[in-house]
């Protein structure tokens, strides 16, 4: 199998996939382009088992990131924010105090499926979220997560399901 350069869009989609399953292994519910109450839409919000909201930025390149002035927004809306990148990223392009996650795109050829390993390479200090603005984003988050489930379901799947459980 060849192993072309991936091409930015293909770049970020393997990113994301890659952020994707690392949440999954974390035990993080993540919601893919999530509108903040700010208005502003996040790459991926993550839910931890413990409550705290993950924000998870996909950067498919240098330029990616540096002409996208949104991201430091996503502080306000989140306990810890991360910039997710490959592996040929420059990592001195990023601040200090943002979490760094490396997804392993060089390794995946483009639209094979497969998803690049991941891993956290630096974390940040949580930045515990007012209570107010706690209670307004686990909210939208529920809303959201339940309104993309309701878009999923297949009515008569619903009405078997239903059937099944009154003939126990």
């Amino acid at each position: 199998m060849s192993l072309a350069p991936v091409l930015l869009p293909e770049n970020q989609l393997a990113i994301r996939r890659a952020c994707l399953a690392l949440c999954r292994q974390h035990d993080w519910a993540p919601l893919n382009e999530f509108t903040l109450p700010s208005g502003r839409r996040c790459d991926i919000m993550a839910l931890a088992a413990d409550g705290s909201f993950i924000c998870i930025e996909v950067k498919s390149g240098p330029r990616d990131y540096l002409t996208d002035r949104k991201w430091p927004e996503y502080r306000d809306w989140s306990d810890r924010l991360f910039i997710a990148i490959d592996e040929r990223f420059p990592q001195t392009l990023l601040p200090d105090d943002l979490g760094i996650i490396v997804a392993a795109t060089g390794m995946v050829a483009p639209a094979s499926g497969y998803v690049a390993e991941c891993a956290i390479i630096r974390t940040t200090p949580d930045h515990r979220l007012p209570p107010a603005r706690r209670r307004a984003l686990q909210q939208r988050f529920a809303r959201d997560a339940a309104l993309r489930l309701a878009a999923l379901e297949d009515p008569a799947v619903t009405a078997s399901l239903r059937a099944a459980r009154r003939a126990d």
